[in-house]
């Protein structure tokens, strides 16, 4: 079901997930904001996760004991001993296109009776295990803003295998209006999340060259892979084991005894002429979250100070005569 953007499209997957105010969902703290908005857009409470080195994802292991002394099962439901409030769903997020251990992931939603919602935003093109990105929870949500992999300006969709869930994504994405030929009626509260049609056909055309995208991406992680191979300190962020990536952002990882030198090298980079940047500030740091649940997070803290992004569009694998 195609969206106005991403961020529109989480939001209706957690609505229809049964996302209620004050719930509890689970997310990265490593993650772009709209993931943490489009749960307070549901009065719902975000609870940050830790991820873990491979992946930049959510550490299943590590949040299952976390669940395990932190929540009891009443009536069904995942309940949060130290709040009192249902803990309904679970957001993994693909981040910069490398799949996260979906499988462990899942398993752990089953096992706790928590709703796992993908946000596979950064990840189109990209597979675990053989299947895409988004297709393995109960919904997923994808991305066309201007910065991803294809583009349709702004935009966005839900990805769901219920076709109950289908009707209903579409039919509170366009105002929750009853059809008829000429009467306006509306029979809940809807959302004007509907993808105005120029932005689909640019989106048509788009996903049309996304295989010669996704090959150039591919192409540039293996030129930037040979640049960095004789280099100390660094780590060149390649595609975890079972998973293709569409390597949406090129990332570099440094060691760390190098880690208190990441906004020098930010500096010098940029200053050169090289659009590099830090990763994202973790969300439970910003003012608007800072107040929320959240476990143990001294893993992504120590990676999240060491992480760059490095040029990475399509573009730069075109050799230049």
């Amino acid at each position: 079901m195609a969206v106005v953007n991403g961020t529109a499209a989480l939001h209706i997957a957690l609505k229809l997930a049964g996302v209620k105010s004050q719930d509890e969902i689970l997310l990265p703290a490593l993650t772009f904001v709209a993931t943490a908005n489009a749960a307070a857009y549901c009065d719902a409470i975000p609870h940050f996760i830790d991820s873990e080195p491979s992946t930049l994802g959510i550490d299943g292991y590590k949040l299952r004991d976390y669940l395990k002394f932190n929540t009891e099962q009443k009536g069904g439901y995942c309940i949060n001993r130290n709040t009192g409030r249902v803990i309904r769903a679970m957001v993994p997020m693909h981040t910069f296109g490398h799949a996260s251990e979906i499988d462990t992931l899942l398993a752990v939603a089953n096992d706790f009776n928590i709703v796992l919602v993908e946000d596979a935003a950064e990840s189109l093109g990209s597979y675990y295990k053989g299947r895409h990105t988004g297709t393995f929870g109960l919904m997923g949500t994808l991305s066309f803003n201007g910065n991803k992999t294809i583009t349709t300006g702004g935009g966005g969709a839900i990805l769901t295998n219920s076709s109950e869930i289908a009707k209903l994504a579409k039919h509170i994405t366009t105002t929750a209006k009853v059809p008829h030929s000429w009467e306006y009626k509306h029979d809940q509260i809807g959302y004007n999340y509907r993808l105005p049609n120029l932005n689909a056909a640019l989106g048509c055309a788009q996903l049309e060259q996304l295989p010669s995208m996704l090959l150039a991406k591919r192409i540039l992680f293996k030129k930037y892979e040979n640049a960095f191979a004789s280099l100390s300190g660094v780590q060149l962020y390649r595609e975890p084991e079972n998973s293709v990536s569409n390597y949406w952002l090129q990332t570099i990882l440094l060691d760390p005894s190098l880690s208190d030198q990441r906004d020098a090298i930010l500096l010098s980079t940029n200053q050169a002429g090289y659009m590099t940047r830090p990763a994202w500030e973790l969300i439970n740091e910003l003012a608007p979250y800072a107040d929320c649940p959240k476990m143990d997070l001294s893993q992504v803290s120590d990676l999240s100070k060491r992480l760059i992004n490095i040029p990475s569009s399509s573009t730069l694998a075109v050799k230049k005569s």
